[in-house]
């Protein structure tokens, strides 16, 4: 069965990790995406993984606290690579073989991050979690996501959004009328502000042509992004724009 995408890279928020709870992982959780993950990699799709650290610290709300903001941002560094060791360990109980990749150096629990091993991963069919962002404070795992899609190739980010089903012209959960919006570019989603990523996230796959597929993390909708099918929204800029 053809595939609509080779490789892909999936951004995961900490967030959605937590299912019920206030902070921290839910294994049902997090073994409900790994399912998800194994019907698109059993379609034969390579797959690479970004995951946040929110479920368990939030660097600018540390920093907005008195916390030095650099500091703030290595603590939530490690919290992603302790999301990226739980996801690693419920895909591996699925059986599938699957790295951990950091951009700061645990040598006792990941893989330092190699561009050339990482994608000789991928090329193995192995799923790989890039954790830590990118190794530098003030940089987001939005940054973080973008630079690695771009990095390993990746033809397209799926961005899963916890709670909202796509991109909207406001805020849904404060904005009864916020209203839905199925396409845009990357520089109309700048220049209106709208919370799809950062914006030098933005402007890293504007400027290389990496179409964003933002979406509701619901039920079987992993699957059914990497299958082709449209739903949530569609950030783009065609490179004839």
């Amino acid at each position: 069965m053809a595939t609509p995408f080779r490789r892909v890279l999936l951004k995961l928020s900490g967030e959605s990790l937590m299912g019920d709870r206030e902070y921290g992982v839910d294994p049902k959780t997090v073994g409900s995406i790994a399912h998800e993950v194994v019907l698109v990699h059993a379609r034969g799709t390579e797959l690479a993984i970004v995951v946040g650290g929110g479920n368990f610290y939030r660097g600018m709300s540390a920093a907005a606290e008195g916390m030095d903001r650099a500091t703030a941002d290595y603590a939530g560094m490690l919290a992603t690579l302790l999301n990226a060791l739980a996801l690693q360990d419920a895909l591996e109980r699925l059986g599938v073989q699957t790295r951990v990749q950091s951009a700061i150096e645990v040598s006792e629990v990941a893989e330092p991050y190699i561009r050339r091993r990482a994608i000789r991963h991928l090329e193995k069919g192995r799923v790989v979690i890039f954790a830590a962002g990118t190794g530098n404070p003030f940089f987001t795992t939005d940054t973080a996501a973008a630079l690695r899609a771009l990095e390993i190739g990746a033809e397209a980010i799926l961005m899963a959004k916890n709670g909202v089903a796509g991109v909207y012209d406001g805020d849904p959960k404060l904005d009864p009328d916020a209203k839905f919006i199925p396409e845009l570019t990357h520089l109309e989603a700048i220049e209106r502000g709208l919370r799809v990523m950062d914006t030098t996230a933005l402007s890293l796959c504007m400027d290389n042509h990496l179409p964003i597929h933002v979406f509701e993390l619901a039920d079987g909708n992993i699957d059914r992004v990497a299958a082709g099918e449209r739903i949530g929204t569609l950030v783009e800029t065609r490179k004839e724009d």
